[in-house]
């Protein structure tokens, strides 16, 4: 099911839910973007453009934050559960490995991606990559990258480039790939490949782990989760008042699903 979250589309699916559709893409060879959206890129895309688009255009938009799913909850929308990133990322390898389809990882530095690989295969033994390239590539050599992507014959594109370069590079090359399924994965390559710890289970499930990544990178994450989190939290307060308002003159507000992309 897709509706409107402060503006912005949002489908309601469980993991489950979400990896069939990754699983029918790559089946039928038919496109099928998704992007996971979190408070961070739900502020950043209300002031950037090509992000919006981005987020707009995509056939999947899952919830990958807690406060998304606490803010649509807070609004009245049937938002059940968080389909984070880098679980999706996990279980997708996961059925590629099972399945025999051929991931291409796309971002991070050569090393990071190195380990990312190396760790992927290690816990999918049976996991055979179409390819790779890391993200630190010139605006010279971007062709290069593309036609690596379409001649490696890729089922699934993770990209693990920042916002909004990643956006642009879909943009302008996301008709052109030849790749079924396509994910940003943010700093999801970083986790697999150990660099960088998740918080512990309960703190993701407070909805603390951007206070967890502060923590291990303070100098770097402070101030962008101070300022996302708290323009965020403005935004769905001004909303939640408005709602009380209108059901306090008598007409409860409703928010409409917004067109569904997937059939939802």
């Amino acid at each position: 099911m897709r509706a409107s979250f402060l503006g912005c589309p949002v489908d309601f699916l469980t993991m489950a839910e979400t990896v069939e559709l990754a699983r029918g893409a790559m089946r039928s060879r038919q496109r099928l973007q998704h992007v996971a959206l979190n408070v961070a890129k739900f502020v950043n895309m209300r002031s950037d453009p090509v992000l919006a688009a981005d987020v707009a255009n995509s056939d999947v938009v899952g919830i990958d934050g807690m406060g998304i799913l606490w803010g649509a909850r807070a609004l009245g929308l049937p938002a059940t559960s968080r389909v984070a990133g880098v679980d999706l990322l996990a279980e997708l390898l996961a059925v590629c490995a099972h399945e025999g389809f051929k991931p291409y990882f796309l971002g991070a530095t050569p090393v990071v991606l190195q380990q990312a690989v190396q760790v992927a295969r290690g816990r999918y033994p049976s996991l055979a990559f179409a390819g790779w390239h890391d993200g630190y590539f010139k605006p010279e050599q971007e062709n290069d990258v593309v036609r690596d992507i379409q001649s490696s014959a890729a089922d699934c594109l993770f990209i693990g480039m920042p916002t909004p370069r990643k956006e642009r590079f879909l943009a302008a090359h996301r008709d052109d790939l030849g790749v079924p399924f396509i994910m940003g994965v943010g700093g999801a390559f970083d986790v697999l490949a150990g660099i960088v710890r998740r918080a512990p289970v309960q703190m993701q499930r407070l909805g603390l782990e951007w206070l967890y990544r502060i923590y291990q990178e303070p100098g770097r994450m402070w101030w962008r989760y101070a300022t996302t989190n708290t323009l965020f939290a403005g935004v769905l307060a001004q909303a939640l008042i408005k709602q009380a308002l209108r059901y306090r003159l008598g007409a409860p507000g409703v928010v409409p699903p917004g067109p569904s992309r997937i059939g939802g």
